[in-house]
């Protein structure tokens, strides 16, 4: 009986050790993939929007604080991209959309910043911005030429990139939430349409309010 109960303890031990283990090992459960962990370490840190010189479609260079006091959403492309990268500007077109118009501009501006600088050329990214209706200022799409400048903020901001030698790229993909005073303060699920317009509606109502 005795040898039966300090079986039933060990065994109980060692369970409860192990979940410690599994605990810590995911961030508190939170974190079960490699990439929960890295969005969750990013919104914990708040980065800050490295100083970079962005050139848009329209061809005008500046860096963010062309932005200031507005929140920026962003997102990471390539205009070759022919998977993730079309539905993640589709997706951020129907987050556009539903954002409150007093808000656009004013509050709120949207930023496609491509990481394939040599190939997005200003009118490769003018000609890419109209198929999913940017309109080049409220909405803006941009690259940043100066490579050592890039890979700064792709660092920053945790963006992994993987050129396969064949002229694309491996790389993840989220939506990116910078505040006005250039902090990131969010990545979101690019998947996750109405839940991403929700909490940058959210936020961008707390501002007016307060």
């Amino acid at each position: 009986m005795i040898k039966k109960n300090r079986t039933t303890f060990a065994n109980i031990f060692i369970l409860l050790f192990g979940c410690a283990l599994f605990y810590m090992g995911t961030d508190g459960l939170q974190a079960f993939t490699a990439e929960t962990a890295r969005v969750n370490q990013l919104i914990e840190e708040k980065p800050t929007f490295p100083d970079v010189t962005l050139e848009d479609s329209e061809g005008r260079t500046y860096p963010i604080s062309e932005f200031e006091d507005k929140y920026v959403f962003i997102t990471f492309i390539y205009t070759a991209c022919t998977t993730v990268c079309p539905q993640l500007e589709m997706n951020m077109a129907q987050v556009y959309e539903q954002i409150p118009q007093e808000y656009i501009g004013e509050e709120i501006v949207f930023l496609s910043i491509s990481f394939d600088p040599t190939r997005d050329d200003p009118a490769t990214l003018d000609q890419y911005r109209n198929y999913f209706g940017s309109d080049g200022e409220t909405w803006r799409m941009a690259r940043i030429s100066n490579e050592t400048e890039l890979q700064s903020l792709l660092e920053s901001f945790g963006v992994i990139v993987i050129p396969d030698g064949k002229g694309n790229f491996a790389h993840n993909s989220a939506f990116y939430l910078v505040d006005p005073n250039g902090s990131l303060i969010d990545v979101m699920d690019y998947r996750e349409i109405d839940q991403a317009a929700s909490k940058v509606i959210s936020i961008l109502d707390t501002e007016k309010g307060e």
